[in-house]
């Protein structure tokens, strides 16, 4: 069996957080290896929207890391290629109801005090930004600091910046083993090719962190967490931002495993509509649902009538890795020295990968981060509940 040369950090996934950990890992001057049982993006992010947001955070550590996040993807832009679609196109969140606008009222007021720009909207001045939305509406709010990027791309062309920075990608090699030495310390993974010795592994698998942690002999209760996305037809530009209900972000913060879904639509560069959003555990069943999808495009017509008559060509699913706190899994796991985690985004991986990164560099490296990292500590869960003020 083949031991390759020793390396700084080892990471262990090809989606975009993993490549974002390669990218800034290897631009600090660290050697890095990237290995993946399979290509590149080929989970979570392959099967992601893109959505690069603030509007849905609710205020707190998750709302940090998103705007720490969201400045780093507008850096990002500078340098990757434009063909990663980059868009700050920004997102508007509407209520149908005025209870359901006071809800969005209070949220943006606490998200304003943390630095986000948010922007109330009148119902009579809906139609100015989206002119093909159902009339009734009781109001929202515009966050022009939302963004899209095509997810497959920016991981592919974020793995190549980290290439072009000494990294090695190694892609259909399965992790067999986390391999630590006779104090209990990491020295590296072992796949199916020889091992890749380093005194630091980033587990970056989204919905298969927990299957690496205990690979190196802990627990992270990653579960999966289905989710439907229905692509139209190509269309004229009919659609300019982002545009979500209220209920979303309630959605996006519930520990509910049943079935939920809210109207989320948006037009790419290329024309059609992607349209979500819904959220259930059901494992990693991939049976396609017909009533979930069959109540997507209803949600869809309701808030964009003109998209009643449209054609959908396809539907696919991912799978959202998530932790039972809704907090993301960043930085050192105290249980095994030289283990550090970078998963459980849920459904935001793409939108938190370079503050992801970021955060993972500066443990790595031992440097002081860019902010406070405790709230996503992985060991967090061996813990007694963690609350902030």
């Amino acid at each position: 069996m083949l031991t390759r040369q020793p390396w700084d950090v080892v990471v262990v996934g090809a989606g975009v957080v993993g490549a974002a950990c390669a990218y800034y890992a290897a631009r600090s001057g660290l050697a890095v290896a990237v290995v993946d049982r399979g290509p590149v993006a080929g989970g979570t992010t392959g099967a992601g929207e893109g959505n690069l947001l603030v509007s849905d955070k609710l205020p707190g550590p998750e709302l940090d890391l998103a705007l720490l996040s969201a400045a780093l993807w507008r850096d990002l832009a500078q340098v990757l290629p434009s063909e990663v679609e980059f868009e700050q196109k920004g997102g508007l969140v509407v209520a149908a109801d005025p209870a359901s606008l006071a809800t969005l009222s209070a949220t943006a007021a606490g998200q304003a005090e943390a630095g986000v720009k948010a922007w109330a909207v009148a119902p009579d001045e809906l139609s100015a930004l989206e002119p093909h939305l159902a009339p009734g509406l009781a109001g929202g709010f515009l966050y022009p600091e939302d963004a899209q990027v095509q997810p497959a791309l920016a991981a592919a062309h974020l793995l190549r910046a980290a290439r072009d920075a000494g990294a090695r990608v190694r892609l259909g090699e399965d992790v067999t083993a986390v391999l630590t030495g006779p104090a209990g310390a990491v020295r590296g993974v072992r796949t199916g090719a020889g091992d890749l010795l380093a005194p630091a592994v980033v587990n970056a698998t989204g919905v298969r962190g927990g299957e690496l942690a205990a690979l190196a002999g802990v627990e992270l209760p990653v579960l999966p967490r289905r989710g439907f996305v229905l692509v139209t037809e190509p269309l004229p530009p009919l659609i300019r931002h982002k545009v979500y209900a209220a209920e979303y972000v309630a959605d996006v913060s519930s520990a509910s495993a049943a079935l939920q879904t809210s109207p989320v639509v948006e037009g790419t560069r290329a024309g059609p509509v992607l349209i979500g959003a819904s959220r259930e555990r059901v494992g990693f069943d991939s049976t396609l649902s017909v009533p979930v999808i069959g109540r997507l495009a209803a949600a869809a017509a309701a808030l964009f009538p003109v998209l009643a008559d449209t054609r959908v060509l396809r539907a696919y699913h991912g799978f959202r890795p998530y932790l039972p706190d809704h907090l993301p899994a960043i930085g050192p796991d105290r249980r095994v020295p030289g283990l550090f985690h970078a998963c459980g985004h849920e459904g935001a991986g793409i939108g938190l990968a370079p503050a992801t990164a970021a955060l993972v560099t500066a443990a790595v490296r031992g440097e002081e981060p860019p902010l406070d990292p405790g709230p996503f500590s992985p060991d967090r869960f061996d813990a007694p509940p963690r609350t902030w003020g």
